[in-house]
């Protein structure tokens, strides 16, 4: 089982692209396993206890139950679907298949004496959910991620013993290099946990939306416990044993950078104690900045994905992010890029090599694709290792930006073998031998598009299947959704008499914004 998981993100306000770029890279990561030919689980949900969401309910007027049950129908829900996101599970932590399992795992690390009560006394931060060290606030008392003061807080609290498990953490880190990547957010951890670690806070007592203590209901645990927990819940920890033995570690936790220390230290240590297996990794993906600043409601940079879905459409936007953006690393978004982008990868390259190919074997050979006099093996040697290298990039490497680049290197050399080769000067030739060449010509150029067709399907399903359609691939192959990557670099799979037309526009021409 291929077990993916995204953060489960906070519902004080409505999603942005930021939300949708780290759920969008997710999403095409299970659906390339997929079409390995695996047994994929992706995970998605939402983080719904904690002090921010009870103050910003308070603030609308209504409870933090409604206020979460709001946005997650009216706001989280439809824009994944509107997205094409195929998760397989929608976790809530209010859920009671969530909060009955957090108060077990919580009780079993008591039972071990891995925690204890104590006092503490410092900065916190509502926005993280986390207690700040005062070497990390910048000038003022701010949080360094959301720029806003800082509260001192003074509690009696019950801590978990983080600070026993640093040498653990580093022995595991060297064991499994891949375990947090990319190799800058290794580091970061790395160095972090050598410095030495603080035991953890796990509970609060000033408010009351969380989930209680199971000894002391006086205390809520606190909210980054509870979430991290997800993970393990979601799959049957503690209510499906052979459902949790079969999915169980994640292989990949897909996180931003701003929560990687929860995730590959806290989470990690977690599980040490509790016994309980790690996951495979920990990958931390970069910011998306506007102006200059990272994407949030909270600075005013944060766009809704409809208003690029509503212009470019929802498969050129799936695409855009993870070709424009190196994943692991922080990325500027602008208008003018993406219509670039848009216009000259999407339309001229892609579309119009689907476009023009329809359109000759429409015109010379009635719509019914030729067979091939010879197979053009420099083209079928490319597409191999095309495949091969889109593979490995975003299979295994989450090098999305990597992966498509390949696939649109190869489109390009496509488009240049028609450039070279001339067909529309070619079908001048009667002769035997000059059909035959044109044959070859249009059923080179139609099996490379077939194969585009497959390895673009996790990225832009909606528009691989609308090719898939004008190639007359479904009555000879089956539905695109089931065909493997592996059988993208198979030459020859597209069948002459395969019924070619001319479908609609795959990336119509985008109207002027004013």
């Amino acid at each position: 089982m291929f077990y993916v998981s995204t953060p489960i993100y906070y519902v004080n306000d409505a999603p942005h692209l930021g939300h949708a770029y780290t759920t969008v890279a997710g999403d095409v990561l299970t659906r390339w396993h997929r079409q390995r030919g695996e047994q994929v689980w992706y995970l998605t949900g939402t983080d719904e206890h904690g002090q921010k969401i009870m103050r910003t309910a308070e603030a609308n007027g209504v409870t933090p139950q409604e206020w979460a049950d709001k946005l997650v129908e009216e706001a989280w829900k439809p824009l994944w679907r509107h997205l094409e996101i195929a998760n397989d599970d929608f976790i809530r932590t209010t859920e009671k298949r969530h909060t009955e399992r957090v108060q077990e795992f919580v009780q079993d690390l008591y039972d071990k004496g891995e925690i204890y009560k104590g006092g503490y006394e410092g900065p916190y931060c509502v926005g993280c959910e986390e207690f700040k060290t005062p070497g990390e606030l910048l000038e003022g008392d701010l949080c360094p991620i959301h720029k806003v003061p800082v509260e001192w807080l003074r509690e009696d609290n019950y801590f978990f013993k983080l600070s026993e498990y640093g040498e653990r953490l580093l022995e595991f880190y060297e064991a499994n290099p891949d375990f947090v990547q990319p190799a800058s957010a290794r580091n970061e951890v790395v160095q972090f946990v050598k410095q030495g670690l603080q035991d953890l806070s796990i509970s609060r007592s000033t408010f009351d939306w969380g989930i209680p203590i199971p000894w002391d209901d006086k205390h809520v645990i606190y909210v980054w416990v509870d979430a991290l927990l997800n993970y393990a819940t979601a799959v049957g920890y503690g209510s499906d044993p052979a459902r949790f033995e079969r999915i169980w570690p994640a292989n990949v936790h897909l996180v931003g950078k701003d929560i990687l220390r929860f995730h590959a230290v806290i989470w990690p240590a977690m599980l040490m104690a509790n016994g309980l297996p790690l996951p495979g990794k920990v990958f931390a993906n970069g910011w998306l900045m506007v102006g200059g600043e990272k994407m949030s409601k909270s600075n005013l940079t944060g766009i809704s994905p409809q208003q690029l879905t509503d212009h470019f459409g929802v498969d050129a936007y799936r695409y855009y992010f993870l070709r424009a953006i190196p994943f692991g690393q922080d990325g500027s978004f602008s208008w003018e890029d993406f219509a670039a982008r848009y216009t000259s990868e999407l339309a001229n390259d892609f579309g119009n090599l689907a476009s023009r190919v329809a359109a000759m074997v429409g015109k010379y050979f009635d719509g019914e694709l030729p067979a091939a006099a010879v197979q053009e093996e420099a083209i079928a040697t490319a597409l191999a290792a095309t495949v091969a290298k889109a593979d490995r990039a975003i299979g295994d490497e989450l090098d999305f930006a990597g992966g498509l680049g390949a696939i649109f290197e190869f489109v390009k050399l496509v488009n240049g073998y028609l450039s070279e080769q001339e067909p529309w000067k070619v079908a001048k030739d009667t002769s035997e031998e000059g059909r035959a060449r044109l044959a070859t010509i249009l059923y080179t150029a139609a099996e490379s598009l077939r194969a585009v067709a497959v390895l673009l399907n996790p990225v832009m399903p909606a528009t691989a299947e609308k090719l898939w359609a004008s190639l007359g691939a479904e009555e000879h192959l089956g539905a695109l959704a089931a065909q493997r990557v592996d059988e993208a670099g198979r030459w020859g799979r597209l069948p002459a008499g395969a019924r070619i037309v001319k479908g609609e526009i795959l990336f119509p021409r985008l109207e002027s914004v004013d």
